[in-house]
């Protein structure tokens, strides 16, 4: 019989976190209370006056027409201003910036974009899924290089580089990192340019979470570091740190031969983003320091909640620095499950889901993912009904105890500023 699906969709494996969304669903349909946990998708409402500012653009019809697959050029030049003002990153809105339908829309066109069939592209494992996929939808192949402690990346990928043909074209990063929340200094992506320049290594950094960061961390761009136009490019999303997610309004910005591969093979696929929202996306991109750090604000007290509450019931999780997820090591009890099987095991019987690991790669396994995307009574609601299931013996920490930061959880080079 005819295959139905093309090669390059039977390349890719069932999505492992597609069927805890639809059994979430369905069990909910059932009248079942889930805590969801399990998908990124932020809950905390976009600023008002950037739903205002949509509300009046979108009633101009001058903006109900086609816009530009690039971006319009206001919207360009708002987003390099921005890396100017906040990175002292200098961009060319013409050459050197283009808009995207989402960060996750950007990355598979900018596959389709650079890589050839056989071609070979470096990613962390574990990462988020896009990363590795939008490589194997375009033909390439992927090799995955452990990603235990950021200090460690870099020996690793240098070793692994030297056992390789034909040599890899691409190098893909993001840190702050999802799922595992490690994050690096401006030294580390410094190095990457090096590394780049050695082998000839073009580098794609996907800075999705530049504002969820605590504790006194701030996260660098990619392109801070000296030479990195030279070698790559990085993308730029507003759907965290502005709570702009459904918007789908993200950049990719810097080398540009990358930039003009992207902006070419897009101008083939789409007519760019509704003209209302990258209107309210400049307006977004003004925002006031303190309303970024609200938003900031609220994960960071989730996160203490949910990591407190763990701890408490015997479940020992780090602290993340960064990001909107806490990647926990499965308790020990449970690792011979596997993390699908533990997973599924909370979500039947604890009515709390949670992204299994081994999703984001194979050394996602023993692991666990926690969005933080449910308000502070659910999060201690879910803590409970895991405690009835899990049963682990209690623990270390006192009942009125914050996590807090501490410092063996900071990478090197990556001290509270």
């Amino acid at each position: 019989m005819m295959h139905i699906e093309s090669k390059r969709l039977r390349r890719l494996p069932p999505y492992m976190l597609g069927g805890l969304r639809l059994r979430t669903l369905e069990l909910r349909r059932q009248g079942v209370d889930v805590i969801d946990f399990g998908m990124g998708n932020p809950d905390v409402p976009t600023p008002e006056h950037i739903v205002e500012k949509l509300c009046e653009a979108a009633h101009d019809p001058r903006n109900h027409r086609y816009s530009q697959s690039k971006g319009i050029y206001n919207l360009r030049r708002e987003i390099c201003w921005y890396y100017a003002r906040r990175f002292g990153v200098e961009l060319d809105p013409e050459t050197e910036a283009v808009a995207v339908i989402g960060t996750k829309e950007g990355l598979a066109h900018l596959a389709l974009a650079l890589i050839d069939e056989g071609d070979v592209a470096l990613v962390p494992d574990p990462s988020y899924p896009i990363h590795m996929y939008s490589v194997v939808i375009a033909g390439g192949s992927v090799i995955s290089v452990p990603l235990r402690e950021p200090e460690s990346f870099l020996p690793d990928l240098a070793r692994i580089v030297q056992d390789i043909y034909p040599k890899p074209k691409l190098l893909v990063l993001s840190f702050p990192h999802n799922p595992t929340g490690a994050v690096v200094d401006l030294a580390f992506f410094e190095e990457i340019v090096q590394y780049a320049k050695r082998h000839d290594i073009l580098v794609v950094h996907d800075l999705a979470y530049a504002d969820l960061v605590y504790d006194g961390y701030t996260a660098p761009s990619f392109l801070q570091a000296k030479g990195a136009k030279e070698v790559g490019v990085e993308f730029f999303s507003l759907s965290k740190s502005y709570s702009m997610a459904g918007w789908r309004t993200g950049f990719c910005l810097g080398n540009r031969r990358i930039i003009e591969a992207l902006a070419r093979i897009k101008s083939y696929y789409d007519y760019g983003i509704f003209a209302p929202i990258q209107i309210a996306s400049i307006v977004a991109l003004r925002t006031d320091e303190p309303v970024i750090k609200e938003t900031a604000e609220v994960y960071r007290r989730r996160r203490d909640v949910l990591v407190e509450g763990l701890r408490r019931i015997g479940w020992e999780v780090p602290v993340p620095h960064a990001t909107m997820f806490v990647w926990a090591p499965i308790p020990e009890p449970y690792v011979s499950m596997g993390s699908m099987a533990f997973a599924q095991m909370l979500l039947e019987d604890a009515a709390v889901c949670v992204s299994p690991g081994i999703g984001f790669g194979a050394r996602g396994e023993g692991f666990v993912r926690f969005a933080l995307v449910e308000n502070e009574d659910r999060i201690r609601q879910a803590v409970r009904q895991i405690r009835r299931r899990l049963q682990l013996s209690s623990p270390a920490l006192p009942a009125a105890a914050s996590p807090g930061p501490r410092a063996k959880d900071l990478p090197k080079g990556a001290a509270p500023q």
